[in-house]
């Protein structure tokens, strides 16, 4: 775990199993509670993929297909037992998919892995691919930064959730020349009333993951810099000038560049701490991504 301080400028190495030692009095963890389902499917003569977005009913789907010149609007697919058909062509490319039963998901869903790991999903990716807390069920991607909680860690730490269901979108280079420009894609979230009260009785939260951070820079955009119970979407993008209402301090993964991910914590510990942060876990030999090691920015 690499341990940046925002106010001294210095960057240190100590291990996640210290975490507990940088908690202060009045701290609040704040952790997504998504859980990843199993949302790629794969036609049953194998030639053709689908990538479930948003299931709209049970039997009506939002993906994303390859390739796009079979599914054309009344195209159909066959998964399993399940016919879909090809309803809607949306206008980034997305097809809403209506099926004439539900689609097998026990038998015929795989985990959408983050494309730079390489390979397909494997059975151990059913439950290593999932944070020890992950309850509400219907993320595309885990919020890794939650990978690194063990139960005996977690029951060390004053805590509270939200969900954000994590979207393929976090995935997306931002290629627009003005930052600006980028179309940042929407997920779904929710904050109960109870982790709205312990934030507001909370002198300090700690944000584990850019999906915890958007949920409550969101909530808190939208509230007058308060965190109070509510769900909707959010396309929130945070990137350097930003003003942060809600979170003090966070946890995250080392992320790709170019990404929306990398943007949003620099805007959090500034461009150039960053930097320097992310030069030094490559000099230490650190691991970045999904499954690699994290940074605490204090």
């Amino acid at each position: 775990m690499l341990v940046v301080d925002r106010q001294s400028g210095t960057i240190t190495h100590r291990m996640f199993t210290d975490l507990p030692e940088f908690v202060r009095e009045g701290d609040l963890f704040v952790m997504n509670n998504t859980r990843v389902v199993p949302a790629r499917y794969f036609s049953n003569e194998g030639s053709r993929e689908v990538l479930r977005l948003e299931p709209l009913t049970a039997t009506r789907w939002r993906c994303m297909v390859k390739p796009g010149k079979k599914f054309r609007i009344g195209h159909t697919v066959e998964i399993g037992e399940a016919t879909g058909t090809v309803e809607q062509i949306l206008e980034n490319g997305e097809r809403v998919i209506q099926w004439d039963r539900e689609v097998d998901e026990a038998a015929h869903g795989h985990l959408a892995l983050p494309h730079y790991m390489g390979r397909d999903d494997q059975p151990a990716d059913r439950e290593r691919y999932q944070t020890v807390f992950a309850q509400a069920a219907g993320a595309i991607a885990a919020p890794t930064a939650g990978l690194h909680f063990t139960p005996e860690i977690l029951a060390q730490l004053p805590h509270a959730f939200v969900t954000l269901h994590v979207g393929v979108g976090t995935f997306q280079p931002v290629k627009a020349e003005k930052i600006a420009e980028h179309v940042m894609h929407s997920e779904q979230y929710e904050v109960t009333e109870e982790t709205a009260v312990a934030i507001g009785q909370a002198k300090r939260v700690v944000a584990v993951g850019t999906t915890a951070m958007r949920t409550l820079e969101t909530v808190a955009r939208d509230n007058a810099g308060r965190v109070v119970a509510q769900s909707g979407s959010t396309d929130i993008f945070i990137y350097p000038g930003y003003e942060f209402r809600a979170v003090g301090a966070m946890l995250t993964n080392f992320h790709l560049p170019k990404s929306t991910l990398i943007m949003l914590v620099s805007a959090f510990a500034g461009k150039e701490l960053i930097l320097r942060a992310y030069e030094e876990a490559i000099r230490e030999r650190y691991r970045f991504f999904s499954y690699g090691d994290c940074m605490l920015i204090l």
